[in-house]
């Protein structure tokens, strides 16, 4: 068991950046704040701008099958899949540990995991890379560029990742988005955006020709480097995949919120 109070920051964090991010997608999508439920639903191609959370402390076995059966009846209702986001220690002792067994009788299946992590360690040095140069997205091309690294990162189809960043203004203006050039072509990405007196990171993503070079690392402390120099903030969080979680103590944070990701059932 994690610090509580580590777990709910990584929890509404999740709440007030993607309000702010399914919203630049779509301003009539779905967002509200059920009870035990953050929904943030843009119903769009982008799987990551499709999310619902669990958001009360302390659910037993009994409340967190009633929230789970209440998420996936919303995830049913929706024209395009998404995931339920889940961290685990805002449960029970007795509830994590019945926690994919109960996903599944809901009609949801763990789709991969996850880390919520936080540090208090900005300003950071202006970072470089020998083989990249930095610039910040700020235009359309862009924007697609950034969108195609994390598909292809991702695995989905390039269409899916420009579904759910073309043409915002919220990423060319208020994020501090970058891609990271090898020769001129975007190999990799990350950004920082200002969330409740912190600096969240989001979408870091390499082309998975060009993994395991420090890429993503440097990106993501452009990302950082920069969104600190902006706002003047020194507390950092994200949510990390398992791939990303080695990376990202070495710039600072420390891991603090375990978290589960599921989907409807295929």
């Amino acid at each position: 068991m994690h610090d509580l109070a580590d777990s709910i920051e990584s929890m509404e964090q999740l709440a007030v950046v993607w309000r702010a991010m399914v919203l630049d997608r779509d301003p009539d999508a779905d967002v509200r704040d059920l009870p035990g439920i953050a929904v943030r639903w843009a119903d769009c191609r982008f799987p990551f701008w499709n999310c619902l959370t669990l958001t009360e402390v302390g659910a037993d076995t009994d409340l967190m099958n009633r929230r789970l059966d209440e998420a996936a009846e919303i995830m049913r209702s929706k024209k395009r899949p998404g995931f339920l986001w889940v961290f685990d220690d805002l449960l029970t002792e007795d509830a994590r540990s019945v926690l994919d067994a109960s996903a599944g009788r809901a009609g949801l299946e763990h789709a991969f995991p996850g880390t919520g992590m936080a540090g208090d360690f900005l300003p950071i040095p202006e970072p470089s890379h020998p083989e990249l140069e930095f610039v910040r997205v700020t235009t359309d091309a862009h924007l697609l560029a950034f969108a195609d690294i994390n598909a292809r990162a991702y695995g989905f189809p390039e269409e899916d990742g420009r579904d759910g960043l073309a043409g915002s203004a919220m990423w060319r203006d208020q994020v501090h988005a970058y891609l990271g050039l090898r020769d001129g072509t975007p190999v990799t990405c990350a950004a920082s955006v200002e969330a409740d007196g912190r600096l969240f990171v989001a979408l870091v993503a390499t082309d998975p020709l060009f993994e395991r070079r420090g890429y993503g690392e440097a990106v993501t402390r452009k990302a950082l480097y920069e969104g600190a120099r902006a706002t003047g903030l020194t507390r950092a969080t994200l949510h990390a995949t398992a791939a990303g979680a080695p990376v990202y103590p070495r710039i600072g944070f420390e891991p603090n919120s375990p978290m589960r990701f599921y989907a409807l059932k295929g």
